[in-house]
């Protein structure tokens, strides 16, 4: 790893990154793409050094609570964080603010901060998003090497289940001929579905490859899954979106499970949900509701 100093810490979005770069390992990774304009060996991750001091001024100064966001270019549990512990410390800012969180990850290294996760629902809301892609444990060790395992993960929803924090759940990338098949989907929406999760996330079956992750991703078809990555240049060639053949069985599969089981699944509603904070005034009256339920 290395530290550099940044400007700024939140986006317009109230978006953050504490991280840029990853040891994951994953395959697929959409963040390797030059266009993120990551100057430096991925895995070398860089580390913002003010990230903190940034982040309290930030929050210092706004006006009005709103969710922050963190999680979607780098994991914020990554193997440093552990000794580093500037997730955590962001957490406790956003804590002690009284802000809302929404964060996605697909390590179980999240359960350490669980007291602050709660903290942080109880006073307004936290929402955490759990990357799933792969049922089959020993495929998924092929393509996530360095992450925990999907029933890692599950274990994961199981436990924010039980402390009635949100979870929503995102099956993407699926890979064309690697783990597009209803077997891995159903394996995935049962572990969903038995941890009682807000949502499901998928915009379609497949995974996007620019330039950047797009070599990245070949080279490890190469390694790890030969004469595939032959059929994938002659199929999409240097397409944006690789989609499964299967996408349309696949993606309707999800949709009945979800409906039937009333997990939401419309992408849309999904970001609208991990956007909106719960607005102060409709607390107070909610709170008023109630108090006067008891003389009527």
């Amino acid at each position: 790893m290395h530290y550099t100093k940044v400007k700024g810490i939140l986006s317009s979005e109230n978006g953050m990154n504490l991280y840029r770069g990853c040891t994951h390992g994953c395959i697929y990774c959409d963040s390797r793409s030059r266009c993120y304009q990551i100057n430096h060996v991925f895995e070398d991750v860089e580390v913002k050094e003010n990230a903190l001091e940034l982040l309290e001024q930030a929050l210092r100064r706004k006006r009005k609570k709103c969710m922050i966001a963190t999680g979607a270019m780098t994991d914020p549990y990554l193997h440093l964080e552990e000794k580093l512990n500037y997730t955590r410390r962001a957490l406790e800012l956003i804590a002690d603010y009284g802000f809302g969180l929404s964060i996605q990850t697909k390590s179980d290294r999240i359960l350490r901060d669980l007291d602050l996760l709660k903290k942080i629902n109880e006073r307004g809301k936290c929402v955490v998003q759990i990357t799933m892609t792969t049922w089959d444990e020993k495929l998924c060790r092929k393509i996530e090497p360095h992450v925990s395992s999907t029933r890692e993960r599950y274990r994961v929803l199981k436990i924010l289940e039980e402390n009635g924090i949100p979870a929503i759940v995102w099956i993407s990338p699926i890979l064309p001929f690697i783990n597009d098949t209803e077997e891995n989907v159903n394996g995935i929406l049962d572990y969903c579905i038995d941890a009682k999760v807000y949502g499901v996330l998928c915009f379609s079956m497949g995974l996007t490859l620019r330039e950047g992750n797009r070599e990245y991703f070949y080279a490890q078809l190469r390694e790890k899954f030969p004469g595939l990555e032959k059929k994938y240049q002659s199929i999409y060639g240097n397409r944006y979106e690789v989609i499964s053949p299967k996408n349309t069985r696949l993606m309707e599969l999800l949709r009945r499970r979800c409906q039937e089981n009333e997990l939401e699944y419309r992408v849309k509603e999904l970001f609208a949900y991990m956007r909106k904070f719960p607005c102060e005034e409709t607390a107070v009256q909610l709170e008023l509701s109630d108090f006067l339920e008891g003389f009527l």
